[in-house]
């Protein structure tokens, strides 16, 4: 293994299970990621794309985290505004 690859992290869609259904995952992957959905989909399920094991690095767990923050932050001033 090599020393300079990064630990991931592919239990990220468990954690996400509540709100699966819920999330526009092709908009968080184009919006805040730059990215594809079939990208996104790849990282929840723990593969790299090329069949091989994936996951998010801290880095990217870390932009998810704070794209779910800033959405829910949307969602609360849309509610607030009804």
């Amino acid at each position: 293994m090599e020393k300079n690859k990064q630990a991931k992290d592919n239990t990220v869609k468990q954690r996400l299970q509540d709100i699966l259904l819920s999330v526009s995952w092709r908009d968080i992957a184009n919006t805040y990621f730059d990215r594809s959905a079939s990208w996104l989909y790849h990282k929840l399920d723990g593969i790299d794309g090329n069949g091989g094991v994936g996951g998010f690095t801290d880095k990217e767990k870390e932009q998810l985290r704070g794209a779910l923050v800033d959405l829910s932050n949307r969602l609360r001033r849309a509610a607030d505004n009804i």
